[in-house]
């Protein structure tokens, strides 16, 4: 054998082994971002409990902004004429509307 055809033999070798050096990498890589997507907590919506404050603000700045009438009717929409009288099982469609406003 030549030493040209030993070189070009060897080149051959040395290419098919980065590619399973390359294969091998790439394994490990999803591997590792597949573990991490498991071990990843998963951000699920907290349901928190949106209080009589919370919503009070966000109604005084929509007041504020000249919105004072569309309030009126949000509230009268919910059955009552003061936030107070409002079930606080719907403060978070009343905020939804709310943020509606503009």
């Amino acid at each position: 054998m030549s030493k040209t055809k030993l070189f070009l033999d060897v080149v051959s070798g040395l290419r098919s082994l980065a590619d399973s050096v390359q294969a091998v990498a790439d394994a490990i890589t999803n591997n590792d971002e597949t573990e991490k997507q498991q071990h990843e907590p998963v951000n699920e919506p907290i349901n928190k409990q949106i209080t009589l404050e919370e919503v009070r603000a966000v109604l005084a700045e929509k007041s504020h902004d000249g919105f004072t009438a569309e309030v009126r009717e949000l509230l009268q929409k919910y059955g009552a004429s003061k936030l107070s009288k409002i079930d606080p099982s719907k403060y978070a469609s009343l905020l939804s509307d709310a943020g509606g406003l503009k």
